[in-house]
């Protein structure tokens, strides 16, 4: 099998989707989006990951498989230390991994962009993530980071759930929490099958 131009399709379709839908969320977070925009975005990821994992796929087989357990894994494993008490959302533990998140949105936008204008020598299939430290591409160590600040998030979206149904949330706000775990879920995934893709690369 190969890879032509409308293999991606889907995946920017879903791309553009997404964040406009997730612009949509964040300016109208008070007035509770409900279930259309959930499904709208629900169908945006799918169109994104869908085309993103049927990418890999055709580099790396069973790629997806792969990245799909090791997600499942990390998402029961947050869920039942969160709830069994275990680990707890905190302020300051908050701020922190907001910032990271801020400062590894920047990293991606330029090694985008680092990408997008070959910038990057040849050979450098995941930009500046196929650099290596210690031997180690950046992107593995960048990976783990990322994927556990995706696991504290997703304790944050329990934490959410947790108190909307303490404090008798409105039912409609099931929608916004369905979102914010569905992101945090696909975000994981992504990451994780990106962390695969450049082991697999290796």
């Amino acid at each position: 099998r190969g890879l032509s131009a409308a293999n991606f399709v889907p995946v920017v379709v879903g791309a553009i989707g997404t964040l406009v839908i997730s612009l949509v969320y964040a300016f109208r977070r008070r007035s509770m989006p409900g279930a259309g925009l959930a499904i709208a975005y629900a169908v945006a990821e799918g169109l994104f990951v869908g085309g993103l994992s049927a990418f890999f796929e055709v580099l790396f087989a069973g790629i997806v498989f792969q990245a799909a357990l090791a997600s499942i894994a990390v998402i029961a494993t947050t869920l039942a230390l969160f709830a069994n008490g275990k680990i707890r959302a905190s302020a300051k533990m908050t701020k922190i991994v907001l910032i990271a998140m801020i400062g590894y949105a920047v990293f991606s936008l330029l090694n985008v962009g680092l990408m997008m204008f070959g910038v990057l020598p040849e050979g450098m299939a995941f930009g500046l993530r196929s650099m290596e430290i210690a031997g180690i591409p950046l992107g593995l160590i960048l990976g783990v980071v990322v994927v556990l600040m995706g696991a504290y998030m997703l304790v944050l979206d329990f934490d959410a759930v947790q108190r909307g149904v303490r404090n008798g949330a409105p039912a409609k706000l099931a929608w916004t929490a369905a979102y914010g775990i569905m992101a945090t879920v696909v975000f994981i995934y992504i990451e994780i099958l990106r962390m695969i893709a450049i082991l697999r690369s290796n």
